[in-house]
């Protein structure tokens, strides 16, 4: 049996009966070497720090084996790793108080209300919101001044970022500031162990993202079009979208925004507009990896649950290669304008099935002193799902 102790700032004082008996009884502990060091002397175990990279020494773990983890083991920490390796049946997890748990009693929010966000491994930019409040978890002190300058860059700079280092430890501290404050003239004695609380404003929440949101120069599925076209990929949890033919990634965004752990791939052959995706992608705070042109930047990239095909459609070979790539039961949606491009998914319709609609919409605009409706371009849209 593995067991997992979680600790907090406050060392063995903070720890239940239960936790320190455990601890008492250990033969080996593993854990990083903070951790390690506020265990007292009644623990007489060896204390083995972990090296790098970590999940090789996850895996070989012998079974009779203690781990210490900061605060909470299962939020975002050790705890959920282990059990994924060896099972629930082989792993006993003793939690401490979370540091999301203490960062909310400190400033009176409901943590049902209180997004949970990890930077100890994803990129920065992946913290940015539109509005609402949340907890980071930071990868180091660096952290709180990086969140700091990408909000204010994004203009949200009014953001409240509150700072709360060794948090139940008898050295907390707390710093406020405003982003832009804080990325103007940012602490030097920040710990490296921190939690931010981010209450973002101006608060910008919507659920869908209207065009002019974008940096786009005209190469974007246009708002209507990609109501629709995200109503078909249907995303679900955790799943990976390929944006084949981004243009401004709008698509890739979005799919990134609508569901827990969704993350996208876009390919796109111009250099411009790979920046202005990558900094899209920054802006609305998503995980979304920028690749070159289809199919040729498919090598390495991680296979797909869904592929949106919003160019190159009449490149030879690209829908080939992007059934090659596609999972089974993976999805395949994919959109044209011209007449060229129509026939491509006719003839890949008749092949394969699946469903195949046109979307046809107007938009009203000033006709003299009334209105007339204006027709946008049709598009059809052909979407299959593999066997």
């Amino acid at each position: 049996m593995i067991v997992v102790v979680g600790i907090g700032a406050d060392g063995m004082a903070g720890l239940s009966g239960e936790a320190r008996a455990e601890l008492a009884r250990a033969r080996t502990i593993y854990g990083a070497r903070r951790q390690l060091d506020l265990l007292g002397e009644s623990v007489s175990a060896q204390r083995r720090e972990w090296p790098s990279p970590m999940l090789p020494a996850l895996r070989s773990l012998p079974d009779d084996v203690h781990v210490l983890a900061s605060g909470d083991p299962m939020l975002h920490g050790v705890g959920g790793t282990l059990v994924r390796l060896f099972g629930t049946q082989n792993v006993r997890v003793l939690p401490h108080v979370s540091s999301i748990t203490l960062a909310c009693a400190r400033l009176g929010w409901t943590v049902q209300d209180t997004e949970v966000i990890s930077l100890v491994t994803a990129e920065p930019h992946t913290a940015v919101r539109l509005g609402g409040r949340a907890v980071v978890l930071s990868r180091d002190a660096s952290t709180p001044a990086t969140l700091a300058r990408l909000l204010t860059d994004a203009g949200r700079g009014d953001s409240r970022l509150t700072v709360l280092t060794q948090l139940g430890g008898p050295a907390e501290r707390r710093f406020g500031a405003t982003a832009r404050e804080w990325a103007a003239s940012p602490p030097r004695d920040v710990d490296d162990l921190n939690v931010v609380a981010v209450r973002y404003l101006p608060d910008q929440r919507v659920a869908s993202l209207p065009d002019d949101a974008f940096d786009h120069d005209g190469q974007i599925t246009k708002h209507g079009v990609r109501a629709v076209t995200l109503a078909t990929l249907s995303a679900r949890p955790g799943e990976l979208l390929w944006d084949v033919g981004a243009g401004s990634g709008s698509i890739a965004v979005e799919w990134a925004r609508s569901a827990s752990g969704c993350a996208a791939v876009a390919f796109e052959r111009d250099e411009q507009r790979r920046d202005r995706i990558r900094r899209n992608a920054v802006a609305f705070g998503v995980a979304v990896e920028v690749r070159g042109a289809a199919p040729d930047a498919f090598e390495g990239a991680a296979d797909p649950s869904v592929i949106f095909v919003g160019g190159g459609v009449t490149q030879p070979g690209l829908l080939d290669a992007c059934f090659e790539r596609l999972r089974g039961n993976g999805r395949l949606v994919a959109n044209a304008v011209t007449a060229e491009s129509e026939v491509v998914l006719v003839q890949w319709y008749s092949s394969l099935g699946g469903e195949l609609r046109r979307y046809q919409h107007y938009v009203g605009e000033p006709l003299g002193k009334f209105t007339g409706w204006r027709p946008a371009m049709p598009v059809t849209q052909w979407a299959v799902t593999t066997r």
